[in-house]
Formats: C-alpha cells, sequence, structure tokens
C-alpha cells in the first residue's frame, strides 16, 4: 500500500518538520506565527499541511487572539462557526472550555453539517492541564486507501446525511445538567442537514478520503440498522491506530489540521483540571465525491459563505 499520508509532492524543504508518527502528523520548529510572515513560509506550511495532514508548532505564546486571527488570514479565509457565538472582542474565534463541558470526546470532522464545511482549523492551547486533555488526529485517506477493493467500490457510491443535532461539545456526564441543555440550545439553535459524499476528493491533492464522524445522521438509502452497520465498518477504518497521531499539549501550542482529510478525538481524561483551546476556522469548498456528487444541503438556511 502506498503511503497516502505524504503522497503530496515535492516534500517541503524549506522548514524544520519532524514527523510524529507514521501516516500522520509533523511538528514543524524555528517558526513564530503571525500575520507578518512573508510569503515563502506561509506556502511550505500549507505545503507541509497537505503533506501531514495536522502541524503541530510548539509554545507560540507570542500568539494572543487578534494575532491568531490574522496569522489564519494568511492561510485562507477565516469564517465563524454557524451556531456557537464567537469569543467577546473577536470575529471568528470559537473558545472550548473543558469546564463548560465543552469536550469533545468523539470522532468527528469540524462542522460538516453544512456543505462547504471547513477546509482547515487552527486551534490553540490557552491553558493545558499538567496531564490528560491530549488530542488525535486520523488521517481519513489511508482509512480509505486501506479498505478492500470491494469496500472501497461500496463506500464511493454511499451518500451520508450529516446533521448538528448531535451535541458533540456538550456530552458530559459529570457536567450539570443545567451546563449541558445551556451549550446544547445554542449548538443547535439552527438546525442543519446536509447529504455528503462518504468519499471526498480532495481539492487540491486529489487524494480520496471518507468523509464521516460523529455528525453522520445515516447512510442515504439504508434503514436506521444498516447504516449503523455501514458506518461502523467504516469508521473502524479511519480510527485504526495505524493512521492516528496523538499530541501532549503545553499551554501556547498551535495545531493546524486539512479538515477535509482527517477527524480528530479530544481525550476527555482530565478531570477537573482548567483545559481551555480557541480555534479559528477556515472556509471550506462543497465536497466532491468519486462519481461527481456534490454535497447538499438539505434543511437549514441559506449557508452559503458560512
Amino acid at each position: 500500500m502506498s503511503n497516502a499520508a505524504f503522497a503530496v509532492q515535492p516534500a517541503v524543504h524549506a522548514l524544520e518538520i519532524h514527523p510524529v508518527a507514521g501516516r500522520i502528523g509533523a511538528e514543524i520548529r524555528g517558526v513564530q506565527l503571525s500575520g507578518e510572515l512573508d510569503a515563502v513560509t506561509v506556502e511550505a506550511i500549507q505545503q507541509a499541511l497537505l503533506q501531514y495532514k495536522v502541524i503541530f508548532f510548539r509554545e507560540q505564546t507570542q500568539l494572543d487572539d487578534q494575532r491568531q486571527e490574522a496569522f489564519a488570514h494568511l492561510l485562507g479565509e477565516p469564517v465563524a462557526h454557524p451556531t456557537v457565538p464567537v469569543r467577546e472582542g473577536t470575529r471568528f474565534l470559537l473558545e472550548l472550555d473543558g469546564a463548560e463541558g465543552q469536550r469533545a470526546s468523539s470522532w468527528h470532522t469540524d462542522v460538516t453539517f453544512v456543505e462547504a464545511y471547513p477546509k482547515a482549523s487552527i486551534l490553540r492551547s490557552v491553558v493545558a492541564p499538567a496531564f490528560g486533555g491530549d488530542t488525535l488526529w486520523a488521517n481519513t485517506a489511508t482509512a480509505y486507501e486501506g479498505l478492500s477493493v470491494e469496500l472501497r467500490e461500496l463506500a464511493d457510491k454511499l451518500v451520508a446525511v450529516h446533521s448538528n443535532e448531535y451535541d458533540y461539545a456538550g456530552t458530559r456526564p459529570d457536567v450539570s445538567a443545567e451546563k449541558l441543555e445551556r451549550y446544547r440550545k445554542i449548538f443547535t439553535s439552527t438546525v442543519y442537514e446536509t447529504e455528503h459524499p462518504v468519499v471526498r476528493v480532495h481539492p487540491v491533492s486529489g487524494e480520496k478520503s471518507l468523509l464521516l464522524g460523529h455528525f453522520v445522521k445515516r447512510i442515504k438509502g439504508y434503514s436506521q440498522a444498516d447504516s449503523a452497520h455501514l458506518f461502523g465498518l467504516l469508521q473502524s477504518h479511519v480510527i485504526r491506530q495505524e493512521n492516528i497521531v496523538r499530541w501532549r499539549w503545553k499551554a501556547g501550542d498551535v495545531a493546524i489540521w486539512d479538515n477535509r482529510s482527517t477527524q480528530h478525538y479530544a481525550v476527555d481524561d482530565y478531570g477537573t483540571q482548567n483545559r481551555i483551546v480557541r480555534r479559528v476556522t477556515l472556509k471550506g469548498e462543497v465536497a466532491v465525491g468519486v462519481n461527481g456528487q456534490v454535497s447538499q444541503t438539505v434543511k437549514g438556511p441559506d449557508i452559503d459563505g458560512v
């Protein structure tokens, strides 16, 4: 099997890159992120992101909310979350505070309940727990590549309905019911349903990847039971250990991931410790499948530009 994780060529030479795992993830050293980075460095970061799917920068303590947003503008067009209000004083920044029950402890791709979901996310650690609270990313391109020919042929034809009715950031058994209900109401203040091809073709690299995660409500054309079986079968290939990288956070760390070819999972094992991260997402494209299927929203307001 060829290594789809590192298939984008040519390899990046302008940065000090240290791969973290075999199929996904690399740490980039010697770069201070800001809105004033030169064009050569920005392009090298973009190429590294395509190649490694998620890239990490340690101890970027010079960043604050405004500088994080300014840096995001260099990589694409920042967009706010469709339903959750941005952090006060910012235009696009979403804060996730573990103390408020906002713990994304389930495998997902960001905001797939809209048709042009974000192409990338830029996450900054503000408060990191002394232990626990790691984040995992999975390579959905190598997951697709690892399927048997017969499973790939089946997956190529499938369409899944994604919805934000699943409240990933509020699912916490040890957070008060009041906090959970408050966040659920915000997250689903507008309900979206979008049909996506289960296999997406990356608009830049051309790689095929599995577009799944916990926002999937059902597989179109199948019963709920059969949908669950199909989803579980394909999702199990995404989260195989070989396709995963794990990052141990320190305050000031930044992770950037290609949201079109990854899923991620924030491990909820840090108890009552504080954990705060802030995220900016970049505008994506409407997904296109292997056979030319195009994603479409079937429930929700006009989301052009979301």
